[in-house]
């Protein structure tokens, strides 16, 4: 299931010195990248860093110029930080992530009120900001969230602290991609890494020359530069390689037997050992820092010294078995994988915004439904009230429903308030921050002002908003045109919207809804109860209309489309007992009268306002079949793609309509069978509760099929 989450949008800070360019990218910039790559928020997430070169690792890198970068009379990161804040301040993202440098977050935060996460790359106790007890004491108060690339620089933070402030930090280990294949390897043994003394350079200087006077068959290489004093290794079978890019990097380890790590600076984690040994090479490691957590397959050098080195490097070549072996396990058994720990950095993402909720992944969401339940109509409309079986639905696929009414509040409070509208938009608001919930699903109201969606979004992050309506939207029909505006109040500020006609019918009139999608009108087990296919009624063909469901009686000078159908169908009819409603002088019914007259009808005519157009009907059709009528619709309307033939009757024109009232009158037995047909096809697709779980699951991002 996907999560509205995916919205989320962030800001990743890299230190200004950290280069995130293909030539000279190092662990941090890595570390970023590879992960970004991976992660479900890749496209709402930037990245921040200073750098001369246009080489960038991917191309949501944002270049943020240093002036004074050099000068002694001007601080270089609170220039960084003030070009920082005025790229992202009107930028609306919700986290801000910061690798590496904690006073950065400390001015930050300072100017921003948004989530953090702080990560630690480097020893915590040696940076500014974290230095002291109380600093790093405040960075837990302050920090929505800190990660550590391993547990010996989260244990290096936790000095003298509470060890129970941990549930605050996460360990995210730095991580690669499996290698598919074992290359051939050449005899060759590698040093990655600065070329100095803290990396153990000068030990692996006087262990390789012995190596290589002593086995002619093997090469040495070192990967790496260094701009300060440092050991040279003078011999004919050593090479120097400089910088490398990563990738190639990569491709080197693929063909080496051993590569060396004899670090006697305490590495945070290690990267090169992790790369090394998921690359088949048998890998030698200092027991410094974090570097024993990156692979559990590698010779780990007891005393760290160049004799040392020297013997377990001799082991390695000498005892073959042990070399493979060592190599095969390290392949087989990589321990850090980009795509797992992508996940787990995401959903310390998505935890970070207010109420993600695990009703996602347990599928049981809180929901309000926002319709009007017709209190002021002492609820005559329970029957057609799409609302109601949304609601329905909603429970029964398992879900907890808050309804809301939003035209009996206002009517209610009219003589309360002097602005009752004002009153229910503090009622939303206060309702939204109480419970909660996951959706917020409403339908035909004008009355929920934009702002106010604005504000329940910024309560809740991960909500999702999303609007139906069941009124016509047909060009032919000019109450169409105002529905059409009264969709088009909300259509762009909530995440989807749903309607009873095609979404082509909108589209052809130049109405640009995005996220508009089809839905049937519902069927309920509990609502249409009747088998009207099991009982002989009296009269042959039922229709009800309304001239508006806020109306209760007949406008006797409406005329509309459906009047004039019913008036040439009727003069067709002499023979038939028709039983319609809302027609000349018969006012229209409603509630139980409604379901009085239908279910004495052995079939009914589904007639909409306006001219036939695709996949429209009014709310009646489920009254009409999920009741077990017979019922006859203008094959116009396209419901054949859903229905067949031998589940409702499809008509041409009106003379064709009449000859198949008359054929199934008097045929009562093929009337009965298509009409049972048609109430199982419809509640087997469009029940109440596949057409919630349908909107649910389009509504959260899941793909779906109304049928």
């Amino acid at each position: 299931m996907i999560s509205i989450n995916q919205k989320i949008k962030i800001a990743t800070i890299l230190p200004y010195k950290e280069n995130y360019t293909f030539s000279r990218a190092q662990a941090a910039a890595i570390w970023v990248c590879d992960f970004f790559k991976y992660s479900k928020f890749n496209k709402n997430n930037y990245i921040f860093g200073n750098t001369k070169n246009k080489d960038y690792l991917t191309d949501n890198y944002i270049n943020i110029p240093i002036q004074n970068k050099k000068s002694r009379f001007s601080s270089t990161t609170i220039e960084y930080c003030q070009n920082l804040i005025s790229k992202i301040k009107n930028q609306n993202f919700e986290i801000i992530e910061i690798h590496n440098r904690p006073q950065i977050f400390t001015i930050l935060k300072k100017k921003l009120d948004k989530k953090f996460i702080l990560y630690f790359h480097n020893d915590p106790l040696s940076m500014k900001g974290s230095k002291s007890t109380s600093q790093r004491l405040s960075l837990l108060d302050k920090v929505d969230k800190i990660i550590f690339v391993s547990q010996w620089t989260q244990e290096r933070f936790f000095k003298d602290l509470d060890r129970k402030l941990l549930d605050k930090t996460d360990v995210v280990y730095p991580s690669i991609h499996k290698s598919k294949k074992i290359f051939k390897k050449n005899k060759n043994i590698v040093f990655v890494g600065k070329l100095n003394e803290s990396k153990g350079y000068d030990i692996y200087k006087d262990a390789i020359i012995r190596i290589l006077n002593e086995y002619k068959a093997w090469k040495a290489y070192s990967i790496g530069d260094e701009n300060r004093d440092r050991p040279y290794i003078n011999h004919k079978r050593h090479f120097e390689l400089g910088f490398l890019k990563h990738q190639k990097v990569l491709n080197f380890l693929d063909k080496s037997e051993i590569a060396v790590v004899p670090s006697r600076w305490e590495e945070p984690f290690g990267r090169t050992a992790l790369e090394s040994s998921s690359r088949a090479c048998a890998t030698i490691i200092s027991n410094k820092g974090g570097l024993p957590e990156t692979t559990d397959y590698s010779l780990v050098l007891k005393n760290l010294n160049s004799d040392t080195l020297y013997k377990n490097i001799k082991k390695l070549i000498t005892n073959s078995k042990l070399r493979k072996n060592l190599q095969l396990n390290g392949f087989k058994n990589v321990k850090h994988t980009i795509k797992s720990n992508a996940k787990l950095i995401d959903e310390i993402r998505s935890k970070l915004i207010h109420n993600f909720n695990l009703n996602f992944i347990t599928k049981k969401l809180r929901i309000i439904n926002l319709y009007n339940t017709g209190q002021k109509l002492n609820h005559r409309l329970y029957n057609i009230s799409i609302g109601k079986k949304f609601t329905n639905g909603l429970i029964r696929n398992g879900h907890d429903v808050l309804e809301i009414s939003d035209r009996d509040f206002i009517r209610q409070n009219r003589f309360f308030s002097l602005n009752s509208n004002q009153k229910f938009q503090n009622y939303l608001i206060e309702t939204f921050k109480n419970y909660n919930p996951d959706l917020f699903i409403f339908g035909h109201t004008k009355n929920i002002e934009p702002d106010t969606i604005k504000k329940i979004r910024e309560q809740n992050k991960n909500l999702i908003i999303t609007q139906w309506n069941e009124d016509p939207v047909m060009p032919s029909l000019d109450y169409s045109k105002r529905n059409l505006k009264n969709i088009s109040i909300y259509s762009n500020i909530v995440d989807h919207n749903f309607i009873t006609t095609d979404p082509s019918i909108i589209k052809k009139q130049g109405f640009d809804i995005t996220n508009i999608n089809f839905f049937f009108v519902p069927v309920d087990k509990n609502i249409e109860c009747f088998d009207v296919f099991n009982t002989n009624p009296s009269m042959d063909l039922f229709y009800a209309m309304s001239h508006g469901v806020n109306r209760a009686s007949l406008k006797t000078d409406k005329i509309d489309n459906r009047i004039i159908f019913l008036n040439k169908l009727s003069a067709k009819l002499n023979d038939i007992n028709c039983d319609f409603y809302g027609f000349k002088n018969k006012e229209p019914i409603w509630g139980n009268n409604f379901y009085q007259a239908l279910v004495n009808s052995k079939m009914g005519l589904n007639l909409s306002r306006g001219l036939p157009t695709k996949y429209y009907s009014s709310n009646r059709i489920a009254s009409l079949i999920g009741n077990g009528l017979l019922t006859f619709i203008d094959k116009k309307t396209q419901l054949g793609d859903f229905f067949n033939k031998d589940e409702i009757i499809l008509y041409d024109n009106i003379n064709d309509l009449s000859d198949k009232i008359r054929f199934y009158k008097i045929n009562s037995k093929v009337r009965k069978k298509i009409a049972k047909n048609g109430k199982k096809k419809y509640f087997k697709l469009f029940n109440e509760m596949k057409i919630t779980k349908y909107i649910i699951d389009i509504s959260i991002g899941n793909n779906a099929k109304l049928i």
